[in-house]
């Protein structure tokens, strides 16, 4: 009796961190944040100088500067549109030349709704057994890359491609795979063992990887 009580505590124990690890509920319609305390997030304004214009968000219209990679985004977090503060939620936009590639990287703390708005993009991730789910997506079409999941997306159309990238967190964080493994401070050593390169291989290979603006 004892080791099944003890059993069930855990089990309850294990459920409160899967819930504590999600975005809190609002507690209120919104908090739109004072914007002299920006990025702190530690007060709301009050509630009669809110107005219509603080839901509304006009900075993805038009794509931003394409990298060297052909990929341009626009990420829309509560510190560009205050109107998205606490409710559990952001977005990115994202442009693709042709041939242009989102490098494989993940959102720890998010799961991403990925819409097509014009182009042919060949998007996909990869599950914790190494499984790849991928296929090419048509105009009108929706993809969902679930959290913490190593996902990738190229245009593989002749003309430029569009998408709109919803996360369900305020903070949904990005790790870039090129940038974590070559751009941190993992040991030369780990790296080449990993890779099989020789030293003069690896620094070849880090510098032709973080040179490129992803």
């Amino acid at each position: 009796m004892l080791l099944k009580i003890t059993a069930m505590l855990a089990l309850l124990l294990y459920t409160c961190l899967l819930v504590s690890a999600s975005d809190s509920d609002p507690l209120q319609d919104f908090c739109i944040p004072r914007p002299e305390l920006l990025p702190l997030f530690v007060s709301c304004k009050n509630s009669s100088l809110v107005t219509v214009d603080d839901f509304v968000y006009s900075g993805i219209k038009v794509s931003g500067d394409a990298s060297k990679t052909g990929f341009s985004s626009i990420p829309v977090s509560a510190s560009a549109f205050p109107g998205l503060n606490t409710l559990g939620m952001s977005l990115v936009r994202a442009d693709f030349e042709p041939g242009g590639i989102n490098v494989p990287h993940y959102h720890p703390r998010a799961t991403e709704v990925a819409f097509v708005v014009e182009g042919r993009i060949y998007s996909g991730f990869v599950d914790s057994e190494n499984r790849v789910f991928a296929k090419v997506l048509d105009k009108g079409e929706v993809m969902v890359f679930p959290k913490g999941l190593l996902h990738f997306q190229m245009n593989v159309g002749e003309a430029q491609a569009t998408i709109i990238g919803s996360f369900n967190s305020q903070n949904p964080g990005l790790v870039r795979i090129p940038s974590a493994v070559f751009g941190s401070a993992i040991k030369e050593e780990l790296l080449e063992k990993v890779f099989g390169l020789n030293d003069r291989e690896l620094a070849k290979l880090r510098k032709k990887l973080l040179t490129i603006k992803v």
